[in-house]
């Protein structure tokens, strides 16, 4: 029998299957996550003047971001869909970087972490403020993505480094 894999998602065979989790107790999870998209300084005005073409981009981003975490489970193949407590998503624009940088906070309680949740909520709010305001800049560009921190479960509270 081949060592056990890190990754958990692969089985002894390196099959790939939906882990199990039914043994595990519910706990209280929270997930962090944050991304940013960069734009050219016009782009950013005209989504600060609520002028954009298309509407208040920033709330329609916030709601994308928001429906997104509810559908994680069905757009992520071997993640376990997960009944939400709470999902907040922030949306700072940061003028000094020409960008809007966007957090999301998910909470369950579940036998499975809520970290696929959040980096689901950011990445569709980024990549809804590209599709508002692409008519205006195709140049824009989202980076970042990344869990910032987790708590609950097994394995505690981890904290990305700086």
């Amino acid at each position: 029998m081949p060592d056990a894999s890190p990754l958990t998602h692969f089985d002894n065979q390196g099959q790939a299957h939906m882990v199990d989790v039914g043994d595990k107790p519910e706990t209280h999870r929270r997930a962090v996550a944050e991304g940013r998209i960069t734009m050219a300084p016009a782009t950013l005005d005209l989504i600060l003047a609520g002028s954009a073409k298309k509407g208040d981009v920033l709330g329609v981003a916030r709601i994308a971001a928001i429906q997104a975490t509810k559908r994680t489970g069905e757009l992520i193949p071997l993640c376990h869909p997960i009944p939400l407590t709470r999902v907040a998503v922030e949306l700072i624009p940061e003028p000094e970087q020409q960008a809007v940088r966007c957090i999301a906070t998910t909470e369950c309680y579940s036998r499975t972490g809520v970290e696929m949740e959040a980096l689901t909520a950011v990445s569709v709010g980024l990549l809804t403020i590209y599709d508002m305001c692409k008519a205006a800049d195709r140049g824009m560009c989202i980076d970042g993505i990344r869990l910032l921190r987790k708590e609950g479960g097994k394995s505690g509270i981890w904290t990305a480094e700086a």
